[in-house]
């Protein structure tokens, strides 16, 4: 039997719909990267926080039967136990699930009572302190290195047929799903081990003090719910659900509001299942990049390298937001030029991948790399999947 237990990159705390949280937008701090980190500020914060008690797990109220966790999933960080039913916000949101919802409010009650307060998430959402100027080609060493690329081999040759199937079905090529899901968790190795419940009470609750406070802390409520939904309509355990410090969930780490919407049944077994289906979660990756914007008729490289012209008259081209809205003239009459000819009946952006104190890489960029960036919202994240999937094709045997 099944069951769906976990991201982030993810951090996953993106505006994106993929719900990557909003960290992982940034570029030095993907949402791979930050579980691991999550995982180990968790160890670390164990001396202090003491031993929580986990009580019995309580399943949401459904005519189905409800899974339970499975034996390996091993908590590896203790919470605060804190006695979330005294907070009015979440007695509110207790309200609001049980009259839109139909759930039960001594069962919501039991759940709350039993969630944990986790410090280290409310640390690591806290925006970075000012750092060294942004480095692509430092933060691609990070990606394109050996142990991923063998592990892309691996999951690539056990997997054939699903990337196959995905690719004819969706139009997405084999390469940039084996890229993000290689990203995003080492292909299911770093999936994160935090209780989704308990990291997503915490931050919808009790988010730090930042400008965007509201916005995140409605953002995060919103999830809070679409877990407690998923939960019961695939009869999960809601406990069981592990994941990042920000509630992402699986080998692509999609946010729980996400895998209700993009989520894909790829190996037709009844359930969506992102921590150990390698086919559901090929499925719904290729599912999210065509809702924002993947074109199957665009094919070839989503970028072409460009050089600019000493004028600095492509300048006003940058920074235009996540979408392609250059005409190839209007490009080149801002001195941007590219090796390959530009299909004329497209749309591009000018994409510029800064090197610290090195001089700065220029690309156009079609509607499949801006695709990539609403997974997480960053250049150098779309650029880093889509030479890791590269790297992994190239390695693989011909």
């Amino acid at each position: 039997m099944k069951s769906f237990v976990p991201l982030f990159a993810a951090l996953a705390m993106a505006f994106s719909p993929v719900g990557n949280a909003d960290a992982a937008a940034k570029d030095s701090k993907p949402t791979s990267t930050k579980s691991t980190k999550a995982a180990k500020t968790a160890k670390a914060a164990k001396a202090k926080a003491g031993k929580a008690r986990a009580g019995k797990k309580v399943a949401i109220k459904s005519s189905r039967v409800i899974k339970a966790a499975p034996a390996a999933a091993v908590i590896d960080y203790d919470g605060e136990h804190s006695n979330f039913l005294e907070w009015q916000a979440v007695r509110e949101f207790i309200e609001e699930m049980v009259a839109r919802h139909g759930f039960e409010r001594a069962e919501l009650d039991a759940l709350f009572g039993q969630a944990r307060f986790i410090d280290s998430a409310v640390q690591l959402v806290k925006p970075a302190p000012p750092g060294k100027p942004k480095n692509w080609q430092a933060y691609r060493d990070r990606f394109i290195e050996p142990i991923r690329i063998n592990a892309g081999v691996r999951f690539w040759n056990d997997n054939a047929q699903a990337l196959a199937r995905a690719e004819a079905a969706y139009g997405v090529p084999a390469e940039i799903i084996v890229g993000i899901i290689g990203v995003e968790t080492i292909y299911g190795r770093d999936t994160g081990k935090f209780r989704v419940l308990d990291t997503l009470a915490t931050l919808a609750f009790a988010y730090p003090e930042t400008p965007n406070r509201a916005s995140r802390m409605a953002f995060f409520r919103s999830e809070l719910a679409n877990t407690l939904l998923f939960a019961r309509e695939h009869k999960v355990e809601p406990f069981s659900l592990l994941g990042s410090f920000a509630g992402a969930v699986g080998m692509p780490q999609f946010m729980p509001g996400n895998i209700l919407k993009y989520g894909v049944d790829f190996d037709k077994d009844g359930q969506i299942d992102l921590r150990t289906s390698s086919e559901d979660a090929i499925g719904s990756v290729a599912n999210f990049l065509v809702q924002h914007g993947w074109n199957p008729e665009h094919r070839g490289s989503p970028v072409y390298a460009a050089d600019v012209s000493p004028s600095q008259a492509w300048e006003p081209l940058l920074d235009r937001g996540l979408a392609a809205t250059l005409r190839p003239e209007e490009l080149r009459a801002a001195g941007v030029t590219t090796a390959q000819a530009l299909p004329a009946e497209r749309l591009y952006g000018l994409v510029n991948l800064q090197n610290g104190a090195e001089a700065t890489e220029y690309w156009v960029a079609n509607d499949n790399f801006f695709a990539i960036t609403k997974y997480n919202r960053s250049y150098f994240y779309a650029m880093s999947v889509i030479e890791l999937g590269r790297a992994v094709s190239a390695a693989r045997p011909q």
